[in-house]
């Protein structure tokens, strides 16, 4: 570098380090240490030309462009480099003034009476402008702090024992890659100004600044921040100095000394909520619980009149499903998500640009009871598939020995594995976040980066679990349809052929029951905005309301329910009008007498009576 001291082509190299930088993205970490190097060697020396200046304040410029994944600060010689550039920065802004898109240079030369120094500065689009740089002497106080991005006011004394004129410099960096921090990790993508304060020929009094950062306010919300400064002793942020004097919506720092300052930040997600699926998710949930309620009380009552195979199916499966509806709608939601903590006045170093929630011992039980019961009920939907499967496709084998008690231990026991390995391979104390979600008490699907990853338990340890499940019943419920419901046996006569309304209530019993409609969710992945949303919305319609549908169609369809309804009727002194059980429709007349009642039910129309599929052995009413 001797010979860029003395060389007549300074100006050369400089421009052409400008050129060879002038594509950031391409920048490797040893191009990065050269250019770095270079521009310092230009800035050092205060008598170069403007153009050469110039060129390497512009190269500095691009290096804070290049990825931050090549600032790689293992590398001991870009650690040395850029402090050194940084440094040298510090001490040109005493005398030099300089504005590029990624940083901006100014002085004040103090005046006689002069003990405050004011800097600001204002982005546009992402870029520093000059007209957006103000420095100012002898400003009372910081301004209103939504006018600017970061302020610095500077209050000095003078030291008439000093020879030289008292000077102040001001460095603002757009981003911290120059200054990479071991201890404070980053994981959200906002901005991280960095100003300097270099006070010549004077003593610091007093530095207060104010910071009013840009980022993404509907996807992360404040959490904390802390006042640092660069400790280039120890190639870290520290605190001490300097105190907090703002809030969550005026970042104030004061500290008692001039350096490199930033603000550290710590987010919380800003977690969205579509208000109408939340209100269609609760109701259908509420009327699934009160229908899942009907047909385990129905089922178990009535269990005489049918197989106990078909029975002990449908209850198990309806048992899952209610378990899992209750737990969800009582406690999915996390309030420590929610909570808006304020800030705390403790000027504590930040670790992380990201809180995790404290550790909710409730919230990660809630996950994993959804998570078994959910997997149940799944679990539930295949066993019935491989029994349906069995009774109308193999219908002259007989149905294996311990058959109930084999499936039995499948529809609990399977689920109990998958949660049991999931848990031992994800969570740890502390770290419950690896198994759990923070917004919902349920699986973790993104990593630290919010990015959708195979590593969570969301994807392994649920969706493709779920995927092989329905994949399975899908194939029983087309075989079923294809060979059973629709069908045609041209040795029935023609008043013995099942109507096309038998056909079409019995393909969806099948379906619900096996949980066809789940691959809604699915399609839910579908990263288009409107279509993900229609997606939601028939999810939320057809499988919150999964329980409502099965009593609709195991329950209420019944022969014996419609029995056991109009009986209740029977009861009820009502006018003569027709009371519509899908099937038939009839005419209440009722006669009195002293001692008995009784009512006589005339069919307004003769129909063959429609059977539930759950109930193979539902015989018809009777008038």
């Amino acid at each position: 570098m001797d010979e860029l001291r003395t060389a007549d082509n300074v100006s050369s190299i400089a421009s052409n380090t400008q050129i060879l930088t002038s594509v950031p993205e391409k920048l490797t970490t040893e191009n990065i240490s050269t250019a770095a190097d270079i521009a310092g060697q230009i800035l050092k020396n205060d008598s170069q030309e403007a153009t050469a200046t110039m060129a390497a304040v512009a190269t500095v410029s691009q290096l804070l462009d290049a990825r931050v994944s090549e600032f790689n600060f293992t590398d001991e010689n870009l650690t040395n480099t850029t402090a050194n550039l940084t440094r040298t920065l510090e001490h040109f802004s005493l005398n030099g003034s300089a504005v590029q898109p990624n940083i901006a240079i100014q002085h004040i030369s103090f005046k006689t009476n002069s003990t405050k120094a004011w800097f600001s500065a204002k982005t546009v689009s992402g870029s520093l402008q000059s007209e957006n740089i103000n420095v100012s002497e002898n400003v009372p106080d910081i301004e209103d702090a939504s006018n600017s991005e970061v302020q610095i006011l500077i209050n000095v004394t003078k030291n008439d024992s000093l020879s030289g004129n008292e000077s102040v410099g001001f460095v603002l960096y757009q981003n911290d890659k120059f200054f990479q921090s071991e201890s404070y990790k980053t994981h959200f993508n906002h901005t991280k100004q960095i100003i300097s304060g270099r006070v010549v020929n004077a003593t610091v009094n007093d530095v207060k600044i104010v910071f009013n950062p840009k980022f993404n306010k509907s996807e992360i919300l404040l959490h904390d921040y802390a006042c640092v400064f660069w400790d280039y002793n120890a190639n870290d942020w520290d605190t001490k100095g300097c105190t907090k004097e703002g809030n969550k919506s005026e970042l104030r720092c004061r500290c008692n000394h001039a350096t490199s300052f930033a603000v550290l930040m710590s987010f919380r997600i800003n977690y969205k909520y579509a208000k109408p699926l939340e209100i269609l998710s609760n109701i259908g949930t509420g009327v699934s619980i009160v229908g899942l309620v009907i047909t385990i009380l129905f089922q178990i009552l009535t269990r005489k009149t049918r197989k106990f195979s078909v029975t002990w199916m449908l209850v198990n499966l309806c048992t899952s499903m209610l378990i899992f509806n209750i737990i969800f709608i009582s406690g999915i939601d996390n309030p420590n998500a929610k909570n808006n903590v304020a800030v705390s006045t403790t000027n504590t170093l930040l670790d992380s640009d990201r809180v995790d929630p404290p550790e909710n011992a409730r919230c990660t039980a809630v996950a994993v009871l959804l998570h078994y019961f959910l997997l149940a009920t799944f679990m539930w939907t295949a066993v019935n598939s491989a029994h349906l499967y069995l009774l109308l496709l193999k219908t002259l084998r007989p149905i294996p020995g311990h058959f109930t008690l084999f499936m039995s231990i499948i529809g609990w026991g399977v689920p109990a594995v998958v949660v049991a390995i999931t848990l031992g391979a994800t969570y740890r104390k502390g770290k419950q976040l690896n198994y759990r979600q923070e917004e919902f008490c349920w699986l973790a699907v993104r990593d630290d980066k919010g990015e959708v990853s195979i590593k969570k338990p969301m994807i392994g340890a649920f969706l493709l679990v779920v995927a092989v499940i329905l994949l399975f019943n899908i194939i029983i419920f087309v075989k079923i349809t294809v060979l059973v419901m629709w069908k045609e046996d041209t040795n029935l006569t023609s008043n013995k052929k099942k109507s096309f309304t038998t056909k079409i209530f019995g393909t969806l019993s099948v379906a619900v029951v096996l949980g066809i409609t789940w691959v809604l969710g699915y399609m839910m992945l579908i990263n288009q905005e409107e279509t993900n949303f229609v997606f939601s919305i028939l999810f939320c319609i057809f499988n919150a309301t999964q329980g409502l549908q099965i009593c609709i169609l195991y329950t209420f369809r019944s022969p014996i329910f419609k029995k056991k309804v109009t009986e209740l009727f029977s009861f009820v002194s009502l006018p003569d009008i027709p009371i519509y059980l899908h099937s038939k429709s009839y005419y209440l007349l009722k006669f009195r007498s002293k001692k008995n009642t009784y009512e006589n039910f005339k069919p307004s129309e003769t129909f063959s009576e429609e059977t539930s599929f759950s109930s193979n052995d539902q015989t018809s009413m009777k008038n």
